[in-house]
């Protein structure tokens, strides 16, 4: 089995084990992130990550955590394929010998590559994903200019495609989804083989265990999202973004509203689900990446 075979096989595994840990966490984030900002006096939809577990629950039964995962499970697969597939080539594009372990620094290179790489395929799976978990929020809220109703990913994929300007609509929040996906996983490959060599006290991180690698992991995960937060709550608010009445002309203008709106509080909307999920999605990630990897030779 060749080196590309095996990376996409491990990353696709990485990926599901990823999606079933993490998407509840998601879901949540997602719903804190796209709230309407509350009129005066009126206290927020969601009074924080806790409120609106329970109130989605309340709601729509613990299958409504699992909503719009329908998208991410057909291409968490193929995204981590593909990250982990290109940051494999990568690696061996790098690499002094065959085998020969790579620094830190030859790492954050590989995951900076293989982000650009993820970014075409995330950006319209991300704003499938988001349009269908923020049209609950907006519409128990009163205050929803998306007064359409998707079915699914596919009606999500449809409309955008015929009345949103084709497929550039699909591609909406590029931008920062490339300002997010770069930057992120060069800082969490990075972070990640910097772990993995601490704690293996050495170049050689073989025969470390599996506590080992999920605390690399996990951590990884979590640079992830320090580093680059408010790019997401940005990608995900153009995403949402009314078409015909658009409420940011693009990035900057979102971000400067937002903290016109809500200061450097609004650019962390949701952080808390995200790195409560962050840390155990991809410790499980990276584990069942690492355990294929190996189990296939």
């Amino acid at each position: 089995m060749g080196d590309v075979a095996k990376d996409l096989t491990s990353g696709t595994v990485g990926g599901a084990a990823q999606l079933i840990v993490g998407h509840p966490f998601d879901t949540i984030k997602v719903k804190l992130q796209s709230q309407p900002a509350p009129l005066p006096g009126q206290p927020p939809k969601y009074a924080g990550a806790i409120d609106a577990v329970k109130q989605t629950i309340a709601a729509e039964g613990p299958r409504g955590l699992y909503k719009g995962m329908g998208a991410p499970l057909a291409t968490v697969a193929a995204f981590n394929a593909l990250l982990f597939t290109v940051r494999g080539q990568m690696e061996a594009l790098l690499r002094s010998a065959p085998g020969a372990p790579l620094s830190v620094d030859q790492q954050v290179i590989c995951g900076a590559g293989a982000g650009v790489a993820v970014s075409f395929l995330a950006c319209p799976t991300e704003l499938i994903k988001c349009r269908l978990q923020a049209q609950s929020a907006l519409a128990a809220s009163g205050t929803d200019t998306i007064t359409l109703k998707y079915n699914g990913p596919m009606d999500v994929a449809r409309h955008v495609l015929r009345s949103e300007g084709g497929v550039r609509g699909l591609f909406k929040g590029l931008v920062p989804t490339l300002g997010r996906e770069v930057p992120g996983n060069a800082a969490m490959f990075g972070v990640y083989e910097a772990l993995k060599q601490y704690l293996a006290g050495g170049h050689d991180t073989s025969n470390l265990g599996r506590g080992s690698l999920i605390l690399a992991g996990g951590l990884a995960g979590a640079s992830f999202w320090v580093s680059v937060y408010p790019t997401d709550v940005i990608k995900s608010v153009l995403q949402v973004d009314d078409y015909k009445n658009p409420k940011f002309s693009g990035s900057m203008d979102a971000f400067k509203k937002i903290l016109k709106a809500e200061g450097v509080k609004g650019l962390y909307r949701g952080f808390g689900p995200a790195m409560a999920r962050s840390v155990p999605a991809n410790a499980a990630c990276f584990l069942a990446y690492e355990v294929t990897r190996s189990s296939l030779g």
